[in-house]
């Protein structure tokens, strides 16, 4: 075994990936460039560094169950005029998640906000907090279905593990009371100890026909807004720009 091949052994059963991967050009790299021995280990060390923040990302990503990956640059702000790009860049450096505080995002169907959900969602399983996303619809089913096997107190614990947890889509199907106080338990569980960025498309006011309850969505809200940004959207769906832009549908038509 040559000198470079027994390196290359080490490196991997120290779990020294990245460097063992790209040894030939590394060492080439520091040759080159006539590194010193500080230099040569910043660098290898920076290296490690950002290959296991890759591995920490791609775990997080696939553990955080997004529905599909988007980011704030791809995000088109020209067409969402009533949303402050400032206040966006902002919420990305994530130190609402930290305190345990929430955001919730409201505005009619296509207006971009889920995809403002998933993206500040990324940017925390980046800042390296354990993030979930999961659909109102989804989550409530859920919480029903381990209260009729009398696992509810084990999936609250599992939904309150996150520091970040992304509810997507309240206000699109009714929800039954019963269904509505199992919501409530999980917000109560998370209330100022773990974030949560919640999705609508419609306004606080009509809460209360959501849960099927005013009292609880009252209760709801009490708690979601107490520590909470809410930003809301008003403007075209995304999905209809294309169609708008061709002359295919007419802005009222869109609107109705």
């Amino acid at each position: 075994m040559s000198h470079l091949d027994a390196l290359e052994t080490n490196l991997r059963e120290l779990k020294l990936s990245r460097v063992a991967d790209h040894l030939s050009s590394f060492l080439a790299d520091a040759a080159k460039q006539e590194w010193d021995y500080g230099k040569f280990l910043e660098q290898f060390v920076r290296e490690e560094l950002a290959a296991r923040r890759e591995r920490r990302n791609e775990m997080g990503m696939r553990m955080a169950r997004m529905p599909f990956l988007k980011t704030l640059e791809s995000f088109d702000f020209a067409y969402q005029p009533s949303i402050n790009p400032k206040q966006i860049k902002e919420l990305s450096a994530v130190r609402w998640v930290a305190n345990g505080e929430n955001l919730v995002l409201l505005g009619p169907p296509g207006v971009g906000k889920t995809h403002l959900a998933v993206s500040l969602g990324v940017k925390a399983i980046e800042a390296g907090y354990k993030t979930q996303f999961t659909s109102a619809q989804s989550l409530i089913a859920s919480l029903a279905r381990a209260h009729a096997e009398n696992r509810l107190e084990q999936r609250l614990k599992l939904y309150c593990q996150p520091k970040l947890l992304v509810i997507d889509e309240i206000g699109y199907i009714p929800i039954d009371r019963h269904g509505a106080n199992l919501f409530f338990q999980l917000i109560s569980r998370r209330y100022e100890k773990g974030a949560m960025i919640l999705t609508s498309n419609q306004p606080y006011s009509n809460w209360g026909d959501i849960f099927g309850d005013r009292i609880i969505a009252t209760a709801i809200l009490d708690r979601v807004l107490h520590h909470a940004t809410t930003i809301s959207i008003k403007g075209e769906s995304y999905r209809l720009k294309e169609k708008l832009k061709a002359g295919l549908l007419q802005r009222q038509e869109a609107k109705a």
